[in-house]
């Protein structure tokens, strides 16, 4: 009986090993001593890429805002990964490019910050060109100019 204890015991052991939570970390978010040297109204966005870095995503438009996105994730065993920190900090400018405002959003009373990817659809299938090309034939009006008026 004593031979039987200590492999039991080792895979017992190894068996829980393997279960223990595992956290992995993604993105950037700088430091609140560096947001401490920004100054609303006075720096640029040159100055706000110098002391925090490059932003993780920027506006829609060119010299639109500075969003910096972090969040870690719990895997535990075989169960589905887990957002359990999740930081947003946006840094907006004005017209001239002057900052504005300094928000941070993260998780609040269990509610964690949505992020979506929005892509607009092609509409383009896996239809090869000359396909395409032919299916429009019989398509086209007789009533229908060469400019489709």
């Amino acid at each position: 009986m004593r031979t039987w204890t200590i492999p039991i015991l080792l895979t017992a052991s190894l068996a829980l090993a393997a279960c223990s939570a595992q956290f992995r970390n993604h993105g950037y978010i700088p430091p609140e001593e560096d947001l401490q040297e920004l100054v609303v109204g006075i720096d640029t966005r040159a100055s706000v890429e110098d002391v925090v870095g490059t932003p993780t995503a920027g506006g829609v438009l060119e010299g639109g805002d500075f969003f910096y996105v972090a969040h870690t994730v719990r895997t535990f065993g075989p169960r589905r990964p887990e957002v359990v920190d999740r930081q947003v900090l946006a840094i907006s400018f004005d017209e001239e490019g002057v900052l504005q405002n300094i928000e941070r959003f993260g998780l609040e009373a269990g509610r964690v910050v949505v992020l979506e990817r929005r892509v607009t659809d092609s509409g383009v299938t896996d239809t090869p060109f000359l396909r395409q090309l032919l299916g429009s034939f019989g398509r086209i009006l007789p009533t229908q100019g060469a400019f489709g008026s």
